[in-house]
């Protein structure tokens, strides 16, 4: 009788433990989304090539967590539509929103906003340090600058004369130049700066620029400008001026690399931009999943979001002759066999 009791306890506990392992198998994996939990990315010139890579990480990451992901903005350089858009997309009260602020303060109310209706909030390349949004991920924009500086003075020899073009008022294109200018300063002395133009993202205004600098300044040997657009028209005046101006720039698109890839542009430093996708989307997951960590501070008793990482840095690449093929957007699309922005 005694073993027969025996005999049944264990066949109960064998059940109870069979009868409970698909609920165990079920709840092993809390990185699941649910159903309709969606996640959206926001920027501004949505057309620009740019932003197609980091979104298309994103929506790897939203993929394989089983959630929605969408890619929203306005076409135009303009905040007050940037911001629209973004609210657009908050009106569908998305788990989280991962945005590229045009600029930093007027982002500061939509975030906020954000943040106490329960969405999630990242930025990404550009920053509202102001604003409550749980996280900020970009390449560091000063070694970008740094190494840009470094690269140019020395293809000098050193010494020689260059000029910036700028686009005040973006954070992170203000720090890159800024960084240029400041190693420049530091380590080459005998680079001289003569002269900064406002090209504003604008091709023709870049174009201009340079024409006007290299006239008034017949030594002029370098040229820097934070983003990609404006090095379309820098180059072409550079060209038309002989070659002797060495482009550089931060960012990429097809006809940069085509530059690169033609000798008319010098080279590009190009922030990872699926690791700020990917990456982007962890961080905006787990601000809204603050549930699963449970850190050894005071978030818990004060009833404060655990999740507390301020910044993330994603890394760059140097773009350049050697290794300019890897970064077409077309080429990318179609070894990954996707349809990019469009899903």
């Amino acid at each position: 009788m005694r073993k027969f009791l025996s005999t049944l306890a264990m066949a109960a506990a064998a059940s109870t433990f069979m009868s409970s392992a698909p609920a165990l198998a079920e709840t092993a994996n809390p990185f699941k989304c649910q159903p309709g939990e969606k996640y959206v990315m926001n920027v501004m010139v949505s057309g620009v090539e740019y932003w197609f890579p980091v979104y298309e990480m994103f929506k790897q990451a939203g993929q394989q967590f089983g959630c929605e992901t969408a890619y929203t903005g306005t076409p135009e350089y303009d905040v007050n539509k940037q911001i629209a858009s973004f609210d657009q997309a908050l009106a569908q009260k998305p788990a989280g929103i991962l945005v590229h602020p045009m600029n930093s303060d007027p982002f500061i109310e939509p975030i906020n906003r954000a943040i106490e209706q329960g969405t999630a909030v990242v930025t990404f390349a550009a920053d509202s340090p102001n604003s409550k949004r749980v996280s900020y991920i970009t390449s560091d924009n000063v070694a970008e600058g740094t190494y840009a500086a470094d690269a140019v003075a020395e293809s000098m020899g050193g010494k020689g004369e260059y000029a910036v073009l700028e686009n005040p008022g973006q954070d992170n294109h203000d720090k890159r130049v800024a960084a240029f200018v400041a190693r420049m300063e530091a380590k080459w002395p005998d680079m001289k700066l003569v002269g900064r133009a406002a090209s504003n993202q604008d091709p023709t205004k870049a174009y201009q620029a340079v024409l006007s600098l290299a006239q008034a300044h017949p030594d002029l040997g370098a040229v820097f400008m934070p983003e990609a657009n404006s090095a379309i028209g820098a180059a072409q005046a550079a060209k038309e001026g002989g070659g002797k101006i060495k482009v550089m720039l931060a960012d990429v698109n097809a006809k940069i690399l085509d530059m690169i890839k033609a000798g008319e542009i010098f080279g590009s430093v190009n922030p990872n931009q699926g690791m700020q996708g990917y990456m982007g989307f962890m961080l905006l997951w787990l601000a809204k999943h603050p549930e699963l960590i449970d850190p050894m501070n005071d978030a818990k008793r004060a009833g404060t979001n655990a999740m507390k990482v301020p910044f993330v840095d994603n890394g760059f690449s140097i773009v350049t002759k050697d290794n300019a093929d890897d970064f077409y957007w077309d080429k990318y699309l179609k070894r990954r066999g996707t349809k990019g922005i469009e899903e």
